[in-house]
């Protein structure tokens, strides 16, 4: 039964890479790329990133995300002071 299991899997996880595209033949990898022509400056910058290097691109971004929420968030607390609503000192309506 173990050795079925694992000639099964073996057959799922390898079958892909015996299949042919159409057209049939030797097949090259497929390399996916950003265009960058025309781009602005900070947008080209970005796709010249996620063109050269993957991992650079994921780490850069996981460490922005929370970065621009922290932006984003001081932000709208400053215009919501400016306007009158102080959130920290309020009563909350649960007891």
């Amino acid at each position: 039964m173990t050795s079925l299991v694992i000639s099964g899997t073996s057959l799922i996880l390898l079958l892909p890479a015996l299949v042919m595209a159409a057209g049939g033949g030797k097949i090259d990898i497929m390399v996916i790329v950003a265009d960058t022509r025309g781009l602005p400056v900070f947008e080209a910058w970005w796709a010249n990133l996620y063109n050269e290097s993957h991992l650079i691109f994921t780490v850069v971004t996981v460490v922005m995300i929370p970065v621009i929420g922290v932006v984003f968030g001081t932000i709208a607390d400053f215009f919501m002071k400016f306007l009158g609503l102080d959130l920290e000192h309020r009563e909350l309506a649960e007891h």
